[in-house]
This record gives structure tokens, C-alpha cells and sequence, in this order.
């Protein structure tokens, strides 16, 4: 997949058609600071702006492989374009992370891409981990080298409300604990 490119292109649609997104996946934590592989995109969309997303992944040469009412995927036939998935937002906590998205310049500042801050990432990776308890030693890695780099700097308060939210405050204690003060 040719990252530059897709990122190039879906950055600077969805900007001109005012959709409401943010990246997330590998190539998030990469944006922050955390190298880790990956061969595809992934963005979490406002669900309204489904429609635009369509019409915009169909116009490069996409194609809708999977829909439901939280996610979709759309493939090219394109080495170069690979795969794109989207996690609809339309819940308030996954639409305060789209309010929430920070913009940030990446490939030498050549593209201005919004990705969701890291207290938001973790939100989501904590759902995911709940969601399939068989991705919960990567989840918590990741959320681990997010918090050893992030520590001091983001919001705690938001990260409390989502391990709430999955009856996880035992897991955040633990995590405040060892991360809270570092940097």
C-alpha cells in the first residue's frame, strides 16, 4: 500500500466535504511516536457522513467489500490503494473523539492528516479488547507504549471514563499507578 499516496487523498476529500474523521490503527500510533506494522488504514468517520465516504472511496477506485451499521471496508484492486476500514462513530463517546481529533503533519509535513488524541485511541483499544478478550495482550501493549510516552500529558480523567465504562478500574488504578507521572 502506498500510505503516502491514500492518506494524501482521503485527507484531502474529507477535508473538502467537511467529514468528520480521525485516524486510528497502526498508522496512528506511528504518528504518535509508537512504531508498529501495519498494511492498512483505518479511520474512525462520523456514521452521517457515510455517504460522502462512499461516494469519495468509489471515485478513487475502492470498493465496499463489508458494511454494517458500526464498520466498513472498502479494497482496491490497486496494490497501491489496499485497504481502507472505517469504525462508524454515532454513540457520544466515539463522537467526542471525533470533536476531539488533533491535526497533525506527517511525510515531512507534506499531508495534514486529524488522528485521535491518545487518551482516544485507548478508549478504543479497550473496547476491542473486551469485544475479543483473544486481542487483549496486544491491546494492553499498545496502551502501555502509549502511556510510556504519553504519561503526564493526556487527559486521565477521560481515560478513568472509558475503563469505567467496561468495568476496567481496576486495570486503570493499576495503569495510573506505573504511568501517570512519566516524562
Amino acid at each position: 500500500m502506498n500510505f503516502k499516496e491514500v492518506l494524501s487523498y482521503i485527507a484531502k476529500n474529507f477535508e473538502k466535504n467537511k467529514i468528520r474523521y480521525g485516524l486510528i490503527g497502526g498508522f496512528s500510533l506511528g504518528i504518535l511516536g509508537i512504531i508498529r506494522t501495519t498494511v492498512d488504514l483505518d479511520f474512525l468517520i462520523d456514521r452521517r457522513d457515510l455517504s460522502k465516504v462512499d461516494k469519495i472511496m468509489e471515485e478513487k477506485g475502492y470498493r465496499c467489500v463489508f458494511k454494517t451499521e458500526n464498520v466498513s471496508q472498502y479494497i482496491s484492486d490497486d496494490p497501491d490503494l489496499g485497504e481502507v476500514d472505517f469504525l462508524h462513530a454515532f454513540r457520544k463517546y466515539s463522537l467526542k473523539m471525533l470533536e476531539r481529533a488533533l491535526k497533525k503533519r506527517v511525510f515531512k509535513d507534506e499531508i495534514t492528516v486529524k488522528v485521535l488524541r491518545p487518551e482516544d485511541i485507548i478508549g478504543l483499544k479497550i473496547q476491542a479488547l473486551v469485544n475479543d478478550p483473544e486481542r487483549e495482550h496486544r491491546e494492553y501493549a499498545d496502551i502501555g507504549d502509549i502511556l510510556s510516552l504519553y504519561g503526564n500529558k493526556i487527559d486521565w480523567g477521560i481515560l478513568k471514563e472509558y475503563f469505567s465504562l467496561f468495568k476496567l478500574e481496576k486495570k486503570f488504578k493499576e495503569l495510573e499507578e506505573r504511568y501517570k507521572n512519566v516524562n
